[in-house]
């Protein structure tokens, strides 16, 4: 942490907080898996989804119990993607 988050006491993010907010509050749209890529352990998925019009594309680390999916999250297959209705940008792949 640097000296000016220690001097105003912001906290480090916690990673699975932001699921954690839109897996309770967020709403479900469709989406399409784009790509995937494997960097170490984890596996990112690229994604595209619409609302109102607007194309979003974003990724998403997969979770252990979505790796044991993978046909689920092939590029070309159709996801549930859930999405904050006040930030639309900030999404998850279900």
């Amino acid at each position: 942490m640097s000296l000016i988050d220690k001097l105003l006491r912001r906290r480090k993010p916690d990673p699975g907080a932001r699921r954690r907010f839109l897996l309770a509050n967020g709403r479900i749209t469709d989406g399409t898996i784009l790509d995937t890529e494997v960097k170490g352990t984890d596996e990112i998925v690229f994604y595209m989804y619409t609302l109102n019009g607007v194309d979003f594309e974003s990724s998403d680390i997969l979770t252990f119990e979505q790796k044991q999916q993978p046909a689920k999250y092939a590029p070309g297959a159709k996801v549930g993607i859930r999405y904050d209705p006040k930030n639309q940008g900030n999404s998850i792949v279900e």
